[in-house]
């Protein structure tokens, strides 16, 4: 049991605390300066060499399994990550519901089952050419911050990546019960989704994400005098703007000047 629980904390902590992949949608960065003064980084020197680590096994591993992704046809690539934000309203769905957004709980239980019987599984978002509202998404670091849980200190885990203590104890809900991902019914006949199913959606989002991300990052990275401080900030104010239902730039600290740039 521990080594399963262990297994299912790492996969889910793998995507739910990337710096990025929390984002959907458009995100711009700017040359503004404005420090988050609510987080701090109690952890800067561990931090630190965690995130070089990770770097390390990005450009070794992630970002070359991404380049190779991105080497199938486009309609593949669409397919698959349509499935995976059918999976994710998931996620959503509960989360709208505790953020007392029940408006958003009854539109994404509509996407999801167009999208997962007529879009046959997700692979066809029907819910878009219907006229269905865009699809954000939300998870349970975010339901914390909405009810007034601070987001504790920042930290930098190894391969797992950029988080909160807040959105790590999101991660945790996630797998103590709260991911329907791991309870929902499959045809309701009580057969749960396997754990290879389920951390196969999770790797899947991380390089689907990366993917697309490919060139942005790039660029955040050769242009920053201070990538650790870029991606520190970048992921703080993006949680806070989703936490804010914000639709506002999201400004930068610490770095060098660049042109605004699309990371979707």
């Amino acid at each position: 049991f521990m080594i399963k629980f262990f297994k299912l904390f790492l996969a889910v902590i793998l995507l739910s605390t990337n710096a990025f992949a929390a984002s959907d949608g458009d995100l711009k960065l700017t040359k503004k300066n404005k420090a988050n003064k609510t987080t701090k980084d109690c952890f800067e020197s561990l931090n630190r060499a965690t995130f070089s680590l990770n770097q390390g096994l990005d450009k070794i591993i992630l970002k070359p399994v991404a380049k190779g992704y991105r080497t199938l046809p486009s309609s593949i690539r669409t397919g698959t990550g349509n499935v995976l934000d059918n999976l994710s309203n998931l996620i959503t769905i509960p989360n709208n519901v505790l953020q007392g957004e029940l408006g958003k709980a009854g539109i994404n239980t509509g996407r999801l089952l167009v999208n997962s019987t007529i879009g046959i599984l997700g692979i066809f978002d029907v819910a878009q050419s219907l006229g269905f509202p865009e699809y954000e998404r939300e998870d349970y670091g975010q339901t914390l911050g909405r009810w007034g849980v601070g987001p504790g200190c920042y930290l930098v885990l190894p391969v797992l990546g950029p988080t909160t203590v807040r959105d790590t104890a999101g991660s945790f809900i996630n797998v103590m019960g709260g991911d329907p991902y791991y309870n929902a019914s499959v045809n309701g006949n009580n057969e749960f989704l396997s754990e290879k199913v389920y951390m196969t959606s999770k790797i899947l989002t991380g390089i689907d994400f990366r993917a697309k991300n490919i060139e942005s990052l790039d660029n955040l990275e050769k242009n920053s005098m201070d990538f650790y401080a870029s991606v520190r900030s970048l992921y703080l104010q993006d949680r806070q703007k989703k936490i804010s239902n914000s639709t506002g730039v999201v400004e930068t600290m610490d770095d060098s000047d660049w042109e605004e740039i699309d990371t979707k």
